[in-house]
């Protein structure tokens, strides 16, 4: 994969972060917060949908996998962000950076995937409800979970090969927080027109393919709302598909544009601001604009919160109990004096 006399022994640079001591604090306490409430709203969800029995069902499955996948992918680059920025040499080795391409893109890949599953989903839902019990049946959904994961990570094989087979001789430094593709792929020595059109094209299997399947999907999702006669039956369709189109729309938005264009296109401080975005963004927003136009999760939500704190009570007075029963069984301080 890579260039044994070339590229193996050389460490690259990032040169996106700020050089001030202060910015950095701020870039670090920044990122910090936003990661935080990542982690804490996506597993808040995948908590609510495994302690609701009621939302054991094919669409929370899928939603409870999602959020599980936002979390490995920010885990991914997040935390390397947040070290790096703190550190005086701001230094990867190669051998790193194609690891961390590697899972990042295959996460990525996997939530595009997961979310034309979803759309699948609701397809089924909808255009066919009475046999939806039916054809979206446990194996199945585990099935279609593991083929994206599958195919995710067998296209972000196939993308670090094509891009870390080129040779990057003289290789100072990277514009750019992390490991992604396009700045990456700036740094080669050389390149051919096929290389460019191969991680193109790999591009679209991740991004484009997925995005058919979900435009198809709501296609006939679409007829069979206008075929529906009654106002709340229509209301109550497009809200089952409001959340997972506003995910959607803010995923390829950024996608489409970071990776289904030229390499001669690329912009480093566009691109900087860019990537952040579609990185901490859509993980970041993706809870709230579920559990904000989801009754059903914010229902299971709030028995989750009340039943921890209810827990949290009843531990605390049981330690209470216990220490007063400790502390009238412990003889007095004025036992054993004469």
């Amino acid at each position: 994969m890579l260039q044994g006399n070339c590229s193996a022994m050389l460490d690259l640079m990032f040169l996106a972060f700020p050089t001030h001591p202060v910015h950095q604090v701020l870039l670090f306490l920044g990122i910090s917060m936003v990661y935080a409430t990542i982690t804490t709203g996506n597993l808040l969800i995948i908590v609510a949908i495994w302690g609701d029995p009621h939302l054991h069902t094919p669409m929370y499955f899928f939603l409870g996998t999602l959020s599980l996948v936002e979390l490995c992918y920010t885990a991914v680059v997040v935390p390397q962000i947040l070290l790096t920025s703190l550190q005086e040499k701001k230094s990867i080795t190669f051998q790193s950076c194609s690891a961390q391409m590697f899972f990042f893109i295959g996460l990525g890949s996997a939530d595009c995937f997961l979310l034309a599953i979803m759309a699948y989903d609701r397809f089924v839902a909808i255009c066919k409800p009475l046999r939806y019990t039916l054809i979206m049946t446990q194996e199945l959904c585990i099935q279609l979970v593991a083929a994206s994961l599958l195919v995710g990570f067998l296209i972000s094989l196939m993308l670090v090969c094509l891009v870390f087979h080129l040779p990057f001789c003289d290789v100072h430094g990277i514009e750019h927080f992390f490991c992604d593709v396009p700045p990456v792929l700036q740094l080669a020595s050389y390149k051919t027109k096929l290389d460019e059109v191969g991680v193109f094209l790999t591009g679209i299997m991740a991004i484009a393919v997925p995005f058919v399947l979900i435009c198809t999907s709501y296609l006939f999702i679409a007829v069979a709302v206008l075929q529906i006669h009654s106002a709340d039956g229509r209301q109550k369709a497009i809200s089952t598909c409001s959340s997972h189109l506003a995910v959607v729309a803010l995923q390829y938005g950024c996608c489409s544009f970071m990776y289904l264009r030229p390499s001669s296109s690329f912009s480093p401080k566009q691109d900087q601001m860019l990537s952040m975005v579609y990185t901490l963004g859509t993980p970041l927003l993706n809870p709230i604009i579920y559990t904000l136009r989801n009754r059903e999760v914010k229902t299971a939500l709030r028995k989750v919160i009340s039943h921890r704190i209810l827990t949290w009570k009843i531990l605390g007075w049981n330690i209470a109990g216990w220490n007063g029963m400790m502390q009238s069984l412990l003889p007095s301080s004025n036992s054993g004096k004469f």
